[in-house]
């Protein structure tokens, strides 16, 4: 007797590909380069799209960070649990970061992409970079610091700091935690909560291409395909660089800690593309918090590390501010010899850390740094400043596979990976609703 099919073991159907938010969001990059090079300034009166899904995005970063990482540590029930991993978190982002600023002097120094343009200094228009010059006046170790303390309490949730929320996130899951209330009430309202904000975040997506399309549009039109080919040896080295450090550094931690890069990426495909898009790896930080915990890590290790690791595991940004003070150095014929060039990583190491903290990060970073040694023409920024925007790209991708690497090497440091499910997960083809998934638990 012939058998009758169970429909509710039955896979569903796939998606078409068009309605996928990674075709999506391609189809809108390449309809704004389009634009962008066709009619510049039509293209230029977009970029409202691209700052209102941006903004769409930051205004979920705070309340994200809060629910995850207060429900994360109060459930852990051991205060202890809470610095170890944190250490580890920061032992890691140090040695990483390192690597990143070394390898970004090394490829300088082999390829030396700044070599024969003979640039004067005193030639380039400054005031273009006056601005950047003026926020590194201001980015010190200690304001540094003092910033991560909020003025109050919802300071700290609107001010849009991610070191601000991260602090009271955790002393709020401490205090959950000590007072033995890790699984009560309030927990489960955050939770609820939490559900809430991932719906809305699955809402906001939908909006994703044409915030895309308004970034790309822009950024073509007003700088122009054209502006790169002055600086294209510096933007192909960049470019390489970052995708070197991502396949054997990376590739080398992901293949330490017991999984495969490759899969990682093609799981986070989504994410890089829309980081790719909007030029700010800020606008995949919620979901990526989200498909981390369904690869199989726990809540307080996904709320510790990856937040943490937008401030202090900027490995793009390492990269490029090697390779962007050796340029400089190179392209005005201003001597730098060894001494200098490790005097130099010696001081990127600490301003390197803040670069997330402010707008233009990278730049005001690389100008401070430059101020502090005295080392390099601070007026060589000059020469950066038109191609920067079109390396920003690769900066922000960098930095958000650094913090997806980062989270599952320090899980499995902690031994606290569910390694059967990461397998099922990176062993197939990412579902499309994984945020949908959380959301209905």
């Amino acid at each position: 007797m012939a058998l009758t099919p169970n429909v509710s073991q039955t896979p569903a159907p796939a998606a078409p590909f068009y309605k996928k938010l990674y075709f999506q969001v391609l189809f809108a990059i390449a309809v704004g380069v389009t634009l962008g090079y066709v009619a510049p300034d039509l293209a230029q009166s977009f970029k409202p799209l691209g700052d209102i899904f941006i903004k769409l995005i930051k205004m979920m970063i705070a309340p994200v960070i809060f629910v995850t990482v207060t429900t994360g540590i109060a459930k852990m029930g051991n205060m202890r649990d809470v610095g170890r991993i944190g250490l580890k978190a920061l032992i890691y982002f140090e040695v990483v970061s390192t690597l990143a600023l070394a390898i970004g002097l090394i490829i300088g120094n082999v390829v030396h992409p700044g070599t024969g343009l003979n640039v004067d200094p005193k030639t380039l228009d400054t005031a273009s970079i006056s601005g950047f010059v003026s926020g590194a006046s201001k980015m010190t170790f200690v304001s540094f610091v003092t910033q991560i303390v909020p003025d109050t309490l919802l300071g700290a949730l609107t001010g849009g700091d991610t070191l601000q929320v991260l602090l009271f996130s955790v002393m709020f899951g401490l205090v959950l935690t000590g007072s033995g209330h890790g699984n009560g009430v309030i927990v489960d309202m955050i939770d609820h909560v939490a559900k809430a904000l991932f719906g809305m975040i699955n809402m906001i997506m939908y909006v994703a291409p044409l915030g895309a399309f308004g970034a790309m549009a822009f950024t073509i039109g007003k700088y122009g395909i054209g502006s790169m080919q002055q600086l294209g040896l510096m933007m192909v080295c960049f470019y390489a660089t970052c995708v070197l450090f991502v396949a054997l550094v990376l590739g080398g931690i992901a293949w330490m800690s017991g999984f495969n890069l490759w899969r990682l990426l093609v799981y986070i495909r989504e994410e890089i593309i829309l980081v790719l898009g909007t030029s700010t790896s800020e606008s995949a930080l919620p979901r990526l918090m989200v498909k981390m915990e369904n690869l199989g890590i726990p809540k307080s290790v996904v709320g510790l590390v990856v937040p943490t690791g937008y401030s202090f595991n900027l490995d793009g940004i390492a990269i490029y501010l090697t390779m962007a003070a050796l340029f400089i150095a190179q392209a005005t014929n201003t001597n730098m010899p060894l001494e200098q060039q490790l005097a130099l990583l010696a001081v990127l190491l600490l301003t390197s850390k803040g670069a997330a903290a402010v707008t233009g990060g990278g730049f005001i970073t690389l100008a401070a740094t430059l101020s502090t040694t005295h080392s390099l023409p601070v007026a060589g920024l000059a020469l950066l400043l038109g191609v920067d925007r079109f390396m920003s790209e690769a900066r922000a991708i960098t930095n958000m596979i650094g913090n997806a690497v980062a989270c599952v090497a320090v899980a499995r440091w902690e031994g606290e990976v569910d390694r059967q499910k990461m397998n099922s997960v990176l062993g197939r083809t990412p579902d499309e609703g994984v945020a949908d998934q959380y959301v209905e638990g």
